[in-house]
């Protein structure tokens, strides 16, 4: 078994397409129409094309509002990547002007930082020291 695909609900999948591949450097994977301005949108990592599918889910289901509320009111990251260094990615992404609401910071085994995605989501990058 392995993991095939996983979701962030975004508020405007145009907006998060943008940000996912043109700040963090996913690739668009699939873009199919659903009806409506909704779509099966998903990227994935350029260093794995055929990898782990990251579908960037609209977020309009009424539970989501508040449980994208509650993680951000208390600072939890919706979802964690994986880079190769997490003090480098975070100079490169604040450069791009990415906010952050957790600067480089090691744990143990892990050094990890927290971003906004301009979507709604604080997402995680973590490395390992």
């Amino acid at each position: 078994m392995k993991i095939n695909l996983t979701s962030v609900f975004v508020d405007d999948q145009d907006k998060a397409l943008k940000f996912y591949t043109e700040v963090l450097g996913f690739l668009k994977k699939k873009e199919i129409p659903l009806g409506g301005d909704m779509r099966w949108l998903t990227v994935v990592s350029a260093d794995a094309p055929n990898g782990t599918e990251l579908v960037l889910e609209p977020s309009d289901h009424p539970a989501v509002g508040p449980f994208k509320r509650a993680l951000q009111d208390d600072g939890i990251p919706f979802a964690s990547f994986a880079v190769q260094d997490a003090k480098i990615e975070f100079k490169r992404l604040k450069a791009l002007g990415v906010r952050f609401t957790q600067e480089p910071l090691e744990i143990g085994p892990v050094t990890t930082a927290v971003f906004d995605d301009t979507c709604g989501n604080l997402i995680q990058i973590a490395s390992m020291n």
